[in-house]
């Protein structure tokens, strides 16, 4: 634990590339095998599960410090972090734990959830008494289910390919639903992960993915890229990413997040592949009959469940768009130029005749005057924009252009001027500086004041210095405190750019949009001049319904 501890605040701490490497490769060439493995499943984007609630935390923090509620509320709201707060303020330890991280998370943090409240409030003042500051923070953001660092999965897969002297895309591949919580890292997973490759390797392999192949985002002019015949054009849907695997009998169907997710797409999982064959695509809720996709809201609402009513089913039918084969027959076709594999997975499509499983259709077009103005029909399609493909391209791993290239060419988001309302700190090195915000648009109602109705949340999008200015007028402007958030005085507008929009009754706006960002501070704008919800509901007239 004080040495996971160590490599945590180590990575928090830089944000060089070179430094976060080298300490990740200290950490896993002298780490003993079975906290290696809880080290990888975190670093690589495992969650933890909440293990006690932020209440109790808060109570028996207070508790354990000697603190009057009032005072932690204020160190809480100067702060802004819950686990760093409690960090400071409980007294120095008594003792020292040499437990390693695998022995805390599998024997001191996993029998504190749903265990009664005093086994757990004994437990805590046991544990805070032979910790120190930062691994008492880090215990509490395992427990809170609150742990994240700013690594890559690709910096972790870059650190175990050197420490065990391997290509890095043969650990990328075995890391393939290592982060799957249905699966308890183990020591010999982890000397499995290093261990140096065996002939059996492939057909060992179960229903383990591949490494996903991701698209660079296209800014440039496409002509750019040469003749339109070396690309292969395909639209850009808005689902989920995901990779149908079908050996030796069984079916599983995975996400690109590595999460198991046959139980919620059964009808997806049930398609009749021939064994020994790897599908990636796009699931989309798509209805009979209809020319597009339906919107990711529609998505959403199957994305969160595991139990499915047989009305959702047939409310919210799934397809699977095939946009490529990975593997056929038990063999790795991923170094295939795409235009090869392109032929493969319409034989495969046409073989299989399932109605949950389509073919990603080709866009033709003559040329890239023409194929842009295909292009502006994107949002009436129900997609995003299109994927250019090299013909050429083999299917890499991650977002890489050594195999080849895939881009995405998206159509210009929608955007909206809005009102900075309600501000958060961030996390990590971030945690002192309010980079979180809420932002609003006017509700002018006939014969009422108009008002501020909150409808996104983004951090993304501004610099350091313009995160630093917006921080300082946060300060200065804060109405109220509700714990670590600040409730500010209208003054600031920002064009908030997002690449959906949709019904919905959860938001007090009645509207959501997806993936929401800043695209840039409106200091030339007035507050009484910011977009009104009639400006949303005009572009969600526009929307695909």
């Amino acid at each position: 634990m004080r040495e996971f501890a160590r490599l945590y605040a180590e990575l928090d701490e830089t944000t060089a590339t070179k430094r976060k490497l080298d300490a990740l490769q200290a950490y896993f060439s002298r780490a003993a095998p079975e906290d290696a493995a809880w080290a990888v499943y975190f670093l690589a984007g495992g969650k933890p599960r909440q293990a006690v609630p932020v209440k109790l935390l808060r109570q028996y923090a207070t508790e354990y410090a000697g603190l009057d509620e009032w005072l932690f509320d204020e160190c809480y709201q100067a702060v802004g972090d819950l686990a760093e707060t409690i960090a400071h303020i409980l007294p120095a330890p008594q003792r020292r734990s040499d437990l390693g991280l695998a022995a805390w998370v599998e024997q001191r943090i996993a029998p504190l959830r749903g265990a009664p409240p005093e086994q757990v409030r004994a437990a805590l003042f046991g544990y805070w008494e032979e910790l120190e500051t930062r691994e008492r923070f880090l215990l509490l953001k395992l427990i809170g289910g609150g742990f994240r660092v700013g690594v890559s999965r690709l910096l972790v897969t870059r650190a175990l390919s050197a420490i065990a002297a391997l290509d890095s895309k043969l650990i990328a591949q075995r890391l393939m639903g290592w982060t799957d919580g249905s699966v308890r890292p183990t020591a010999q997973g982890f000397l499995q992960l290093i261990a140096a490759p065996s002939a059996t390797e492939h057909a060992e392999r179960g229903g383990q993915p591949y490494p996903f192949f991701l698209a660079h985002a296209l800014q440039a002019d496409p002509a750019t890229l040469g003749e339109l015949a070396a690309w292969q054009v395909e639209w850009k849907y808005d689902g989920m990413r995901a990779q149908l695997v079908s050996r030796s009998g069984l079916n599983w169907l995975w996400s690109r997040g590595e999460e198991l997710i046959s139980e919620r797409f059964p009808e997806l999982a049930a398609i009749p592949l021939p064994p020994g064959t790897v599908v990636d695509g796009e699931i989309l809720v798509w209805p009979p009959g209809s020319a597009a996709p339906a919107p990711f809201a529609a998505l959403q609402k199957r994305i969160g469940r595991k139990t499915l009513s047989a009305r959702l089913l047939a409310e919210l039918p799934a397809v699977l768009v095939a946009y490529d084969v990975l593997e056929l027959d038990g063999v790795d076709v991923r170094q295939l130029p795409q235009h090869e594999r392109r032929v493969l997975l319409e034989q495969l499509v046409a073989q299989v005749g399932h109605a949950a499983l389509r073919l990603s259709p080709l866009v033709l077009a003559t040329d890239w005057a023409q194929l842009a103005g295909l292009r502006g029909e994107s949002r009436s399609r129900g997609v995003e924009g299109m994927m250019l493909k090299a013909r050429q391209a083999q299917y890499g791993v991650g977002r890489t252009k050594d195999v080849g290239t895939w881009w995405k060419w998206k159509i210009d988001p929608y955007s909206v001027d809005a009102v900075l309302v309600y501000a958060q700190a961030g996390h990590g090195r971030r945690a002192s500086l309010y980079t979180d915000y809420t932002f609003a648009v006017w509700d002018r109602q006939d014969g009422g004041e108009a008002r501020l109705v909150p409808f996104a949340k983004a951090y993304s999008g501004l610099t350091d210095a313009e995160i630093a200015q917006v921080d300082n007028a946060i300060r200065r402007t804060t109405i109220e405190r509700f714990g670590p958030v600040r409730s500010v005085k209208p003054s600031m507008v920002f064009e908030i750019g997002f690449e959906a929009i949709a019904l919905s009754p959860r938001h007090k706006s009645g509207i959501a949009v997806r993936f929401p960002r800043i695209l840039r501070r409106r200091e030339d704008k007035a507050v009484q001049d910011a977009d009104t919800l009639d400006t949303l509901r005009a572009l969600l007239a526009q929307a695909p319904a």
